[in-house]
């Protein structure tokens, strides 16, 4: 069992999802742009490294602009030795990895322009994981999307486009349930007719509750994933005492984390914290897993 935490490294020096807005955009400030972020997520990593924190999700900003049409830059071939020595750094300290497109990513869209943007979305993902030559354990998590007033037609439609999806996509996708509208159930019965292993996050259950025990979920979450995709990736966070459900918490709350190791055990996975403070939730987190016979020593 790795842990990790998501995209920002508030300790060290610099910043690894810098943008700047598209009426700004040239190709001298993408180059800046993007070796910054390279750059930074090259020290983040090491980082993670000295931490033992062996578990990391990379920003999809890390290359402004990369799906729309404005860029022409070739940037994969221009950067290409850097992507190769974070790359390397990643497969020699057996760091793994993941990718989380934002919440305009929707693939079961009934607009085809949505569908077609998101699909670009998607493929420059994938082509960030290839650059880094990870393996087929780096995912890229995505939701089920809307429901646009009925579920199931919903989840077909995310099953038809799914099958269309270039399979440098296909293979590297994860299906993640959400907060208000597709349960862990809706994401097993998606994954029965993808084959898309399915990402649990235990907040989002939480607020839109599959009526399953934690181990139920583990288990049937366990199956959808093959030897070649590693073992389950799974989010947690919880809530933030005092404020609207469904916000994050600031850092962790121990008793909360311990519990849920406790529960979940034997299953083993893989687990992204998402929590505010990033690397310092997540250091005092591996220190609290320290005797669980499942954590990446």
């Amino acid at each position: 069992m790795k842990i990790g935490y998501p995209c920002i490294n508030r300790t060290v020096p610099c910043s690894g999802n810098k943008t700047f807005r598209l009426a700004s955009y040239s190709e001298i400030r993408l180059r800046e742009t993007v070796n910054n972020n390279l750059v930074c997520l090259l020290h983040t990593l090491k980082f993670n490294i000295d931490h033992n924190l062996l578990f990391f999700r990379i920003s999809s900003g890390i290359i402004p602009f990369a799906s729309h049409p404005v860029c022409a830059f070739d940037w994969a071939t221009h950067f290409k030795n850097l992507f190769g020595e974070i790359g390397d750094l990643i497969s020699k300290n057996g760091i793994r990895i993941s990718m989380h497109p934002d919440q305009f990513t929707i693939i079961n869209s009934p607009k085809s322009d949505v569908v077609q943007r998101s699909t670009s979305e998607l493929l420059y993902h994938a082509q960030v994981l290839d650059l880094l030559r990870t393996d087929m354990t780096a995912k890229i998590q995505v939701h089920i999307g809307g429901a646009y007033g009925d579920k199931e037609s919903a989840k077909s439609n995310f099953v038809k486009n799914f099958l269309l999806l270039d399979k440098k996509i296909q293979r590297r996708l994860v299906i993640e349930n959400d907060d208000t509208l597709f349960s862990v159930r809706d994401c097993l019965d998606v994954s029965s007719k993808t084959r898309v292993p399915v990402l649990f996050d235990n907040f989002h259950d939480m607020l839109n509750g599959s009526g399953m025990d934690l181990s139920d979920i583990l288990q049937a979450v366990r199956n959808t994933w093959k030897a070649k995709d590693g073992i389950p990736m799974v989010d947690y966070s919880s809530q933030e005492r005092g404020k609207r459900p469904g916000t994050h918490v600031q850092s962790i709350d121990l008793t909360d984390f311990k519990r849920f190791l406790k529960d979940s055990q034997p299953g083993d996975f893989d687990v992204m914290l998402e929590i505010k403070d990033k690397e310092t939730s997540a250091i005092q987190a591996l220190q609290a897993a320290r005797n669980d016979p499942r954590t990446q020593k």
